[in-house]
């Protein structure tokens, strides 16, 4: 799938990249996901640490969080939220299917039908949803972005109170 909207990396208690979820994939054509998400726990809110800048988020000034609500075995309700530079909240709706549902790690999401997106969770720990991440986790959920193919070095930091 290179070249193609690639997942978001979930780990250490938190969304390490909520835009990894509209990230391209440099060069990694053999991108896996966990082997197993329990939706049921996957539902909820979730912080984002850091992103990669992308059009989706480009007023976002921090406090970005995605709320994930279960609609029935294979469909979940999704709700970004973030703080933009003049301190109003922004919100977007979506929608998210099950892709693989052996595993449940690969989702496909729509802010804006007809139009979806892959969705894949590449990491994720057991720990999580905290609005801060500790800097052993971050390095460690860095070095799996590594790992993936993608550049670290582009992830800008979002602030969260």
């Amino acid at each position: 799938m290179k070249a193609s909207i690639k997942s978001a990396l979930l780990i250490g208690g938190t969304v390490l990249a909520a835009g990894l979820a509209f990230a391209y994939a440099e060069g990694s054509s053999d991108l896996t996901t966990v082997p197993s998400v329990d939706l049921n726990r996957y539902v909820g809110q979730w912080y984002e640490i850091a992103r990669y800048p992308n059009r989706f988020q480009k007023q976002c000034a921090g406090d970005v969080t995605a709320t994930y609500t279960a609609i029935g075995d294979s469909k979940i309700e999704v709700l970004n939220s973030c703080r933009n530079k003049d301190g109003r909240n922004e919100i977007a709706k979506g929608k998210a299917r099950v892709a693989d549902p052996n595993s449940k790690a690969r989702l496909r999401v729509t802010f804006f039908w007809p139009f979806y997106g892959d969705y894949w969770i590449i990491g994720l720990d057991p720990e999580y949803r905290s609005p801060q991440m500790d800097e052993s986790d971050y390095r460690r959920a860095v070095s799996i972005v590594r790992e993936k193919g993608y550049d670290p070095s582009k992830l800008v930091l979002t602030p969260q109170q």
